[in-house]
């Protein structure tokens, strides 16, 4: 009989008790990020100036403050002790000396930096990097050479000499 095993088998079995849930991992102390960052904002601060998006610039610029370029510029630009920012707006065809470099916009040249070179997902950059640190996020075009400077006071000279052809004969 066709129904009788159906009922059988529909029988009530022995219930298993239900496992707990597994507790979530915590963090007792989130990770830090020992390096520097850029400034992430685009407001400009008080010892900033900005070049807005309607200005076109050729020629030298030096400045002893931190630089945004929304517009476009040309030439050479030297901020030896301070950070340019290239805006997502900004167009650059200069050779760059800076302390710190964020690129959110295009630069077509070389880029030299004291401290750290970053180039943002909306950046593009073809040029070489000079720097001691240089972060290029995902989806961020770059065409070119990288140089990643070290501190000469960390090396060690080698003090090793060879006897020379006058100290060996006596």
């Amino acid at each position: 009989m066709w129904w009788e095993k159906k009922t059988q088998l529909s029988a009530p079995k022995e219930s298993i008790p239900a496992l707990a849930a597994p507790r979530p991992p915590t963090l007792d102390e989130p990770m830090k990020d020992n390096m520097p960052t850029a400034s992430t904002s685009l407001t400009p601060t008080q010892n900033q100036t900005v070049l807005g998006r309607s200005v076109v610039l050729r020629g030298e610029l030096s400045a002893n403050e931190d630089l945004l370029i929304e517009g476009q510029f040309e030439g050479t630009i030297s901020l030896q002790d301070h950070c340019l920012t290239v805006g997502a707006q900004g167009e650059i065809k200069a050779e760059v000396h800076a302390r710190q470099v964020v690129i959110r916009g295009s630069v077509h040249g070389n880029i030299s930096a004291r401290e750290k070179i970053e180039i943002c997902k909306t950046g593009h950059v073809v040029g070489d990097l000079l720097a001691a640190a240089i972060a290029i996020e995902e989806g961020a075009y770059f065409k070119g050479s990288i140089d990643v400077l070290r501190e000469t006071a960390q090396e060690v000279p080698c003090a090793v000499s060879a006897p020379s052809a006058l100290e060996t004969s006596a």
